[in-house]
């Protein structure tokens, strides 16, 4: 399978949490061209501030090889990660980040932390951005509708007023 295909599985669970009122990310985690861990976000719902997509599919998939040592896995995920997501994957030894969309104000990349190339880490690895407009298109919307939600019901508070 190739790294498309994994991020539009990524993508199913992405849309998953949207109908879930969970900002959409989804990840997979895979090895030797399976799925063997996949997570989306749950922080709404579990009222965890680590309950990010990536966090999710790491322990499902250490879950699945018994081991906290990721290494030949690669992570596809639809988002850029954060820095903690990012600094978790250089922690279970992941060979490859691919993420479909950047996120400018929260991405450990766009925000200069590029802790999978620092050099006095023990481990490296590389993170390739594979531009997918489904996962850029699946936030915007989501957001779109939470701030018209939102406009909704502040007009009516006013009209309750």
């Amino acid at each position: 399978m190739e790294s498309p295909s994994f991020l539009l599985e990524a993508l199913r669970l992405a849309e998953a949490a949207a109908l879930r009122d969970e900002v959409p990310v989804g990840a997979v985690i895979v090895h030797e061209g399976k799925v063997i861990g996949e997570g989306s976000n749950t922080r709404e719902e579990m009222q965890d501030p680590l309950g990010h997509a990536e966090m999710i599919a790491i322990k499902n998939a250490a879950l699945h090889l018994q081991s906290w040592r990721l290494i030949d896995c690669d992570l596809y995920v639809t988002l850029e990660p954060c820095p903690m997501c990012l600094a978790a994957c250089q922690q279970a030894r992941v060979r490859r980040v691919i993420y479909g969309a950047k996120d400018e104000k929260g991405g450990a990349l766009c925000l200069g932390f590029h802790v999978h190339e620092h050099p006095q880490l023990n481990h490296r690895f590389q993170v390739i951005y594979e531009p997918m407009e489904a996962c850029s298109q699946i936030l915007r919307d989501f957001f779109a509708a939470r701030r018209e939600a939102q406009k909704a019901a502040r007009a009516l508070k006013g009209e309750q007023s």
